[in-house]
């Protein structure tokens, strides 16, 4: 599977079904996609009146996914972006990345 195109749609559901904070937590699975060897990435764009979050989840069934492959989504996911990742949990097989974007003319968020 081509990286490019299918973080393309994922990408393109997330800005065209963003969540809106704190009301809207539910995601569908347009924001999901399994690739053939087992990797599942999720992709959400969250929006506040304040802040738009990006984030990326990166899970598999069998072991946490490395550094490599989380490198390749997150440049099509978030380009030009630097994404933070979360901590985790000790022992999942899932990370999360992250790209907090406030708005300077936005009263600071406590």
């Amino acid at each position: 599977m081509e990286i490019a195109a299918a973080a393309a749609r994922l990408r393109a559901a997330a800005e065209a079904k963003p969540l809106k904070l704190p009301v809207n937590r539910r995601i569908d699975e347009t924001h999901h996609l399994v690739i053939g060897d087992g990797l599942g990435v999720w992709f959400t764009i969250q929006i506040s009146p304040h802040a738009r979050i990006q984030e990326a989840l990166f899970e598999r069934a069998d072991r946490m996914p490395d550094d490599a492959e989380c490198a390749a989504w997150l440049r099509e996911l978030m380009p030009g972006l630097e994404a933070m990742e979360a901590p985790g949990l000790p022992g999942a097989h899932a990370r999360r990345f992250e790209v907090f974007d406030r708005s300077p003319s936005s009263a600071p968020i406590a």
